[in-house]
């Protein structure tokens, strides 16, 4: 039967319904969810300019001036590493004309625009303006960047550009004493990429977070090494994260901890972990190993990635032949990469055709009915908001 236009508000409110209700009942979200520009909108407002997104890792900047770049609902940002050693994050952005100061990663003593040579010191102050001398509209003291709040939590690097932002190590607090054993902040980053997918962001969320797909679309890769029935969840559901366990084979290439490994013991040596982050921050830590998505809407169909793998440091410091491990080890995982696109982009597709309809959940994919709820719970709200303000506007007029 072909699905009727909704309006946004009644995509919400079916939203909330699936919310709401028990997971054994739950269906997947409604598919305008994945498809609608008013929904996409209410998402960069209401979830990416307000809550914690994941650039990257604190290691990938270890030296003085070392930076890289990302995005925030349309704000560019740049994260650099200031002269005492402090990981920061400024407005992406010149003061002058609005030239994008910065692109990709390296390393600057000095952030000097492209365009007209604006030059800013590592703490985001301006140093260097030529030719402005004859402007009274000038004032260089009085000009600065506009710096982003950054936060290190366990080796990661968040921003929000929400001043009041609940601290990551608040909301991150029950999470922390699962991930402590594995010390990932020592893990050793060896690659970090951009990608685009022609999907919607919470395709790509929602595929990550279930293990009812790799027996399937992996079963050349990953899920030729994990038992899925071994699977466990958390009992009690998070408010800002989710996450999910599970056991690999001892003959896995990937996974299983090295003999050097000394902090982890008995099931966790060849135990993984799979944290969600929500807006949209995921990663599988592993014994041995650590590979993240991050992920931004660039429109309704496209998804920005970020996506990077590190090492423990046991495993990097043991190897003989870094370069040859690392190619082979990543190139496994852009195989699995390109399995989840094929499959999230074909998913894209189903969810803006006329007869689709959501069906049931089988219990692999209770993380979805997780994220529903913090959807649910930061979307319907904020609608609900702005149609009252819309009203008072109108009654007003």
């Amino acid at each position: 039967m072909m699905r009727p236009p909704r309006s946004t508000d009644e995509i919400l409110t079916a939203l909330a319904r699936r919310a709401d209700g028990p997971f054994e009942d739950a269906t997947a979200m409604p598919p305008e969810i994945y498809t609608s520009e008013d929904i996409l909108e209410l998402e960069k407002r209401e979830i990416f300019a307000s809550e914690w997104v994941c650039a990257g890792r604190a290691n990938e900047i270890p030296e003085t001036g070392d930076y890289i770049t990302y995005t925030i609902a349309d704000q560019p940002v740049f994260v650099t590493r200031d002269g005492k050693g402090n990981v920061r994050a400024y407005a992406n952005v010149c003061r002058h004309r609005m030239m994008q100061l910065l692109e990709g990663s390296g390393n600057r003593k000095r952030i000097v625009c492209p365009y007209h040579a604006w030059t800013y010191d590592l703490g985001g102050k301006l140093i260097g303006a030529p030719h402005m001398e004859r402007s009274n509209a000038f004032e260089k003291k009085n000009i600065c960047l506009p710096e982003v709040n950054v936060e290190i939590w366990e080796g990661w690097i968040y921003l929000s550009l929400n001043a009041d932002a609940v601290p990551v190590v608040e909301t991150l607090k029950p999470l922390a004493k699962i991930v402590e054993r594995y010390s990932m902040s020592d893990y050793i980053p060896v690659v970090t990429e951009d990608h685009v997918w022609q999907t919607n962001w919470k395709l790509l969320t929602e595929n990550f977070m279930e293990g009812y797909h790799l027996p399937v679309a992996h079963k050349e890769t990953v899920g030729a090494w994990i038992a899925v029935e071994e699977t466990e969840f958390p009992k009690k559901v998070a408010k800002g994260f989710t996450y999910q366990s599970f056991v690999k084979e001892s003959t896995a290439t990937y996974g299983v901890a090295h003999k050097q490994n000394k902090r982890l013991k008995g099931k966790w040596r060849n135990t993984s972990l799979l944290p969600s982050v929500f807006p949209s921050h995921m990663y599988v830590l592993a014994p041995d190993h650590l590979w993240y998505l991050s992920l931004r809407p660039d429109g309704v169909g496209k998804t920005q990635i970020r996506f990077g793998v590190a090492l423990a440091p046991e495993v990097h410091k043991n190897l003989k032949d870094v370069d040859s491990f690392v190619e082979n080890l990543v190139g496994f995982f852009r195989q699995v990469n390109e399995e989840d696109r094929q499959v999230v982009e074909g998913i894209y597709r189903g969810a803006r055709a006329p007869f689709t309809q959501p069906g049931a959940l089988s219990w692999l994919e209770r993380e979805l009915h997780d994220f529903m709820k913090y959807l649910a719970a930061r979307l319907t709200v904020a609608s609900a908001t702005s149609s009252a303000e819309h009203e008072t506007r109108q009654a007003a007029e």
